[in-house]
């Protein structure tokens, strides 16, 4: 059965990964990014301006979606941002912009999606971590602060929506092929791929086989979970 499907951050990376897959097994699949336009190369995929840190800009997307696409049934929070530096160097303003967007903008969509899932009594609430959310980082205090903080979300969620067939769960990557992955120094890949068993960085489609499955009915009973994909990186946390 084809679901509605938004994901945010979907234009690249990760997010576009999960896009893909969804679109590839017939759902109808909104992107939420600030830029607004359907990423390229999946077909079918409609582009939707929005904002994750501004709740009127998230309202009118999803008005957009609705409109177009029908109620959201299936919502993925990936949109993420870092702000990378020592604790005694962060600033309070690299401090809430992360939050702002890591935390605070999946509790909006959360927030804004719940409303239809409750009057269907069926949804799918899905929030994209990280590793080092559940393991720490040196430099990304306020971003691993954001991404735990979605794991106590996911479990009130569960808790308060659960017996109206919404679920809400948390994937945790690791150290993934994607931008922002592109964009760290080689020394330091060098570092992390040894602390991962498998050896290797996961592929975006490996995060989104996970998303794909927590969307649907197989995974009616699968709520307020963390579930890793990082090669084995973080287990025991």
């Amino acid at each position: 059965m084809a679901r509605t499907v938004l994901v945010t951050g979907g234009n690249r990376g990760i997010g576009y990964g999960i896009a893909q897959a969804f679109a590839k097994q017939g759902d109808r699949v909104a992107v939420l990014h600030r830029g607004g336009t359907a990423p390229e190369g999946i077909e079918g995929v409609l582009g939707v301006k929005g904002d994750v840190t501004d709740t009127a800009s998230v309202d009118a997307a999803f008005t957009e979606v609705e409109e177009k696409l029908g109620p959201v049934e299936v919502v993925v929070a990936n949109a993420g941002i870092n702000r990378d530096t020592l604790l005694l160097r962060m600033s309070d303003e690299q401090w809430d912009e992360v939050h702002n967007t890591n935390l605070k903008g999946a509790f909006r969509v959360a927030r804004r999606a719940s409303s239809k899932m409750l009057r269907a009594r069926w949804g799918r609430i899905i929030f994209i971590a990280s590793a080092s959310g559940l393991a720490g980082n040196a430099g990304q205090v306020n971003y691993t602060a954001a991404k735990a903080g979605l794991v106590g979300m996911a479990r009130s969620i569960t808790r308060e929506l659960g017996s109206r067939n919404i679920t809400a769960n948390v994937v945790s990557p690791g150290f993934t092929h994607s931008e922002m992955a592109h964009a760290t120094p080689q020394k330091v890949l060098d570092e992390a791929i040894k602390q991962i068993p498998a050896g290797r960085f996961a592929e975006p489609e490996e995060i989104a086989s996970v998303v794909t499955f927590l969307a649907s009915d197989a995974a009616a009973m699968v709520s307020g979970n963390v579930i890793t994909v990082d090669g084995g990186m973080t287990m025991g946390h």
